[in-house]
């Protein structure tokens, strides 16, 4: 079967027909994915339902891999990370967010592998802040193109949800010692394709640093609302063996958190990628 993309909304979104990600990724198997992903911002494959080695060895292809400092690792492979519902708490998932923003090199893209899905809900929708950076009128993009800001762990993960149990507040407080706030410029050009993109998010944005704080949260509110508009998503309804893959670069997504008392467990392997620049950025 050839390789192809069906498109699955007009900002974003394709899925991939005529790959299977559980035998080794040869050169030109790997090309077609990574034109995919910078073409189509992420990505969606059924019927891979692979090992935590082989989800591993497929994100190596696209660079060094991240271990999260809070989330649970798969015993056998700590690079891959376990959302269980039975063993976190995943509402910090439940909100428009863009995958570890609190570190200097955010990641490039992330793998995510379907384990147990709801009979119903538990859908992820994405976003292609490109499109929503296009949007906004010529005045506000000229505002935001010269602004940073400051991206926290604790915002998506508080102490109060954190750090109840001494395990969870020694690994909250190791992981707030290693991660202090973070600043990055409000809008990202694309290393690759040079395109302008929002990078602000609900889920770990914290304050715009050139504003007033009244202006910061004013703008941030503003931002985060238009992001989430529904011509800028598409939306994926998981079935078991399902596997994302996203460019973190110039996406945010947000998991719904509407299938409880269900349970979900998916496995994440996250991709490292390069500091941030902004527009008026060189090199």
């Amino acid at each position: 079967m050839p390789l192809t993309f069906e498109r699955l909304s007009p900002a974003l979104g394709a899925r991939v027909h005529g790959m299977d990600l559980r035998e080794p990724l040869d050169a030109a198997s790997h090309t077609a994915l990574h034109q995919g992903l910078l073409e189509h911002k992420v990505l969606f494959l059924r019927d891979q339902l692979l090992t935590p080695r082989q989800q591993r060895d497929v994100a190596a292809h696209f660079g060094d891999l991240h271990i999260h400092p809070i989330y649970p690792k798969h015993p056998e492979q700590p690079e891959i990370l376990v959302l269980d519902t039975e063993l976190n708490d995943l509402r910090d998932n439940a909100l428009w967010h863009t995958d570890v923003t609190f570190i200097q090199t955010p990641p490039l893209g992330s793998l995510l592998s379907a384990r147990q899905v709801p009979a119903y809900g538990g859908d992820t929708l994405w976003a292609s802040n490109s499109a929503a950076y296009a949007a906004l009128s010529a005045p506000l993009r000229g505002l935001l193109d010269g602004l940073s800001a400051w991206h926290d762990l604790s915002k998506s993960f508080p102490l109060e949800r954190f750090g109840q149990t001494p395990e969870g507040l020694q690994r909250f407080n190791a992981a707030r010692a290693a991660n202090p706030p973070v600043r990055h410029p409000v809008v990202r050009v694309h290393p690759e394709t040079g395109v302008k993109g929002l990078f602000v998010s609900a889920g770990f944005t914290t304050r715009i640093v050139e504003l007033e704080e009244a202006e910061s949260e004013a703008l941030l509110q503003l931002l985060f609302a238009h992001a989430a508009r529904p011509e800028f998503q598409v939306r994926w309804q998981w079935q078991a063996g399902d596997l994302a893959f996203w460019d973190n670069r110039i996406t945010q997504h947000y998991a719904c958190d509407d299938y409880r008392p269900q349970r979900r467990v998916m496995h994440r392997a996250t991709i490292l990628g390069d500091r941030p620049r902004g527009p008026g950025e060189q090199g």
